[in-house]
């Protein structure tokens, strides 16, 4: 089976070296065009490209999907099968171009989040449970058949960074036993069912301000839910820091925002109903850092507000 793979960040890794393990013929690699970064603007790879080179795998890094030429490349490779992990939207045209079509790997279990943001949002919401499910892809995002799907439990503290790792393995297994039901003949579509949809839009900064107004609790998953990546921020005195780790803490008196507790290696704030340990934090312009850390060079003192 010819197989042209699409991905483009470390998520997507697993899923192509899971294939190149099991023998899989992989005739190209779709990514992203390389971009200047870091302060020296050099221009870096994507994680896929890096990983494709080492395995000498040949790669294509179109700026526009629905180039003439990109296209007929594709046309020349003869894929039985696209697969995409973590890539952009394909047009109509790429991906009918394969006999047995194209599937998508995605971070949830759809038709809940469907979106760029899936992990985040299911931590967010406080879910208990979230997953990976591999789908034919239609026209309209996230809604093609099922194909299958596979589940992990959340725990009270795991971080979307966490979720994101552990959900990138079993992506990679959902894709190699997709492939192997495809190729035998075995693989049974379901229709996804359109009333129990979630959205999952993308994440931007300004969505990423505490509220601490809000219960605890909800702070702490909305934390969780943004670490390591885009992150939960809040400001003292107009200086923006940004939390990745949390606890909760039982306080019936607590205000919201209020610094009820600072000590050399404890710092509590107040919420809506109860109070939150910040464990993990980050001044702006520094490193991420333990509080203990955090507090031996700022000045925080019981009675301060975050806001």
């Amino acid at each position: 089976m010819r197989i042209v793979f699409m991905g483009t960040p470390e998520f997507a890794v697993p899923s192509i070296r899971t294939l190149l393990e099991h023998r899989y013929d992989i005739v190209a690699v779709v990514t992203a065009p390389d971009k200047p970064r870091g302060r020296g603007q050099q221009l870096s790879f994507t994680p896929v490209k890096e990983f494709a080179l080492q395995r000498q795998l040949p790669v294509l890094q179109p700026e526009n999907l629905h180039d003439e030429v990109f296209i007929s490349q594709l046309q020349n490779l003869k894929p039985d099968l696209i697969i995409v992990v973590a890539f952009r939207i394909l047009p109509k045209e790429i991906f009918l171009l394969p006999r047995f079509g194209t599937f998508n790997l995605h971070a949830s279990l759809l038709p809940k989040y469907r979106g760029a943001a899936p992990i985040n949002w299911a931590i967010i919401h406080g879910d208990r449970e979230t997953g990976v499910t591999t789908f034919f892809l239609q026209e309209k995002v996230d809604t093609g058949n099922i194909l299958m799907q596979a589940r992990i439990p959340i725990s009270q503290d795991a971080t979307a960074g966490e979720i994101h790792d552990a959900l990138s393995l079993l992506g990679a297994n959902a894709v190699l036993h997709t492939v192997q039901m495809i190729e035998s003949g075995t693989i049974d579509p379901q229709p996804q069912n359109n009333d129990l949809t979630t959205p999952a839009p993308k994440i931007f900064k300004d969505d990423c301000r505490i509220t601490w107004q809000a219960p605890a609790e909800k702070i702490h998953n909305f934390v969780r839910g943004l670490s390591p990546h885009p992150a939960a921020w809040t400001t003292h005195k107009h200086k923006t820091i940004k939390l990745f780790k949390t606890s909760l803490v039982e306080n019936h008196a607590a205000q919201p925002g209020i610094v009820l507790q600072c000590t050399s290696d404890s710092l509590i704030v107040g919420t809506q109903k109860n109070a939150l340990a910040i464990l993990e934090i980050q001044q702006e312009g520094r490193k991420k850092m333990s509080i203990a850390e955090f507090l031996r060079g700022y000045r925080l003192s019981a009675g301060d507000v975050l806001e």
